[in-house]
């Protein structure tokens, strides 16, 4: 006999979504910075707990509960897997001069004045290019918050501009996996759907990068001019730069361009790093053997360090000891924790009822195209906020709104749309979502300090709620039936 199960009030949905905003707003409070190494993933857990004792109360059973949180977690292991790949490819990529040389080019050719608005768009285009804002923030964006290092600009700006110009390439771009998922998931077509966001993608992109150019000409590049030329000796001295080191990263680029998974080109590239690393700075490697070691058993074991560990610099510059002694996949470990988590409370929100109801309740009242827009993008921040995953946040507000916006006269591609500047552009700006674990686990920049410079991922939600409200490019079906391809109009 099938086990009954009561339907969740909404008090029942609202608890344990208010249970975690206070004691995430707490685990700021009590650890600041350090709050996501324990204190965000202990408060996750806890909501979870609450999620499931209500569950428990409107009868379902705990097994059921628990496959709901094993299928949440396995849902995450992909991007878990990418993670240690990045981890691994950072830490051979500087053992073997690749960053030090993207970063030393970097800090000849960046003027301080542009250098915000040159990063967000340098971003842009190698998103745009290969259809990942992961890789690019992984490679690019790691490079530039060097370039930001050596020149004694805001890691939180440089950051900012890293995370806008990497998702704006991403949303835009037919290779990426969201750009494809918000069509298919609306029931609508992959370029017409790019087409239609361009209205509200491209001017938010606009403002972002003016936004960045007026705080670059408060930056005084003469004043940053000796420290540009310290950081340079430095790393010359330390390294040997020369233009083959960057093979790693073209390496990596073609295999993204081509479309093969990210785990397998990132492990791939991570690789290439150690075997660049034997090949052209046999001199770092040697510095780092462990005594007692021979020449080739200990170079082995420095890039297997790499891998699995990072790397370890010891300069006469503090600050670039910092920059460089990174990597390794153990430094992912706290943030695949953190994803764990974050799943693991999604996933028993979704499965015991609590999601589905709270969206419900939003739906209410929604009649025009303002208030059926604005409201898919709020699910989907806040989807983005409970389910912890940005794929999550375009697949269920999809489903649930389809019929929603035929019911209203609304073409799919107004829904699409929405998922995307709801879904896609939030989730790095959460620290807890696997967007913004991720950005924090590789730009070393924790989401709550960037939020205020991502400028394009803050801005682009906005203007498509006034774009709905004001009727702008709002595109509407013929009556009396469902318009086909070729029959929309604005």
């Amino acid at each position: 006999m099938q086990n009954e199960t009561k339907t969740p009030s909404l008090l029942d949905a609202t608890i344990p979504i208010v249970i975690l905003i206070i004691m995430m707003g707490g685990a700021v409070y009590l650890f600041g910075d350090g709050s996501s190494y324990g204190p965000n993933q202990i408060a996750l857990l806890l909501s979870m707990g609450i999620a499931a004792i209500i569950g428990l109360k409107n009868g379902h059973k705990w097994k059921e509960i628990e496959k709901g949180i094993v299928d949440g977690i396995s849902m995450a292991l992909g991007a878990c897997l990418i993670l240690l790949a990045v981890g691994a490819l950072i830490g051979t990529w500087m053992l073997a001069g690749t960053v030090p040389t993207l970063i030393y080019f970097g800090l000849e050719l960046l003027n301080p004045s542009f250098f915000y608005a040159a990063a967000c768009l340098i971003c842009a285009v190698v998103a745009m290019s290969i259809g990942s804002s992961w890789t690019t923030a992984a490679t690019v964006g790691v490079a530039l918050m060097g370039v930001a290092s050596g020149m004694d600009m805001s890691a939180a700006i440089t950051a900012g501009a890293v995370v806008s110009g990497a998702y704006f390439g991403d949303k835009i771009s037919p290779l990426s996996e969201t750009t494809n998922l918000a069509p298919a998931v609306a029931g609508t077509d992959l370029f017409e759907h790019i087409r239609y966001m361009l209205w509200t993608t491209v001017p938010s992109f606009i403002l972002a990068l003016i936004l960045f150019t007026v705080l670059g000409f408060s930056e005084d590049g003469t004043a940053k001019a000796e420290r540009i030329e310290q950081m340079q000796t430095l790393l010359g001295a330390s390294f040997n730069l020369d233009w083959y080191l960057l093979v790693p990263l073209v390496v990596l680029l073609t295999l993204a361009v081509k479309k093969m998974p990210a785990f397998p080109a990132v492990s791939i590239g991570a690789l290439l790093g150690g075997v660049w690393a034997l090949l052209f700075q046999n001199d770092v490697v040697l510095s780092m053997i462990t005594e007692g070691d021979s020449s080739t058993i200990g170079a082995l074991k420095v890039v297997w360090t790499a891998l699995f560990d990072g790397v370890s610099f010891s300069t006469p510059d503090a600050n670039l000891n910092d920059l460089l002694s990174r990597g390794g996949m153990s430094s992912m470990l706290n943030t695949i924790w953190l994803i764990i988590c974050a799943m693991s409370f999604g996933a028993v929100l979704e499965r015991v009822g609590l999601l589905s109801r709270a969206v419900n309740a939003i739906l209410k009242g929604a009649h025009s195209a303002g208030a059926m827009v604005s409201r898919t993008v709020l699910t989907c921040i806040g989807t983005n906020l409970v389910t912890a995953d940005q794929y999550m946040a375009i697949v269920m507000p999809g489903r649930m709104y389809k019929e929603e916006f035929k019911k209203r006269n609304l073409d799919q591609l107004n829904l699409s749309r929405s998922l995307e500047d709801g879904g896609t552009l939030t989730s790095p700006l959460i620290p807890w979502n696997t967007c913004g674990a991720y950005m924090h686990g590789v730009l070393m920049v924790h989401p709550f300090e960037y939020i205020f410079y991502a400028f394009f991922n803050v801005l682009n939600p906005i203007l498509a709620i006034i774009y709905a409200y004001l009727g702008i490019k709002i595109l509407k079906l013929t009556p009396p039936q469902y318009q086909t391809d070729g029959e929309r109009n604005a």
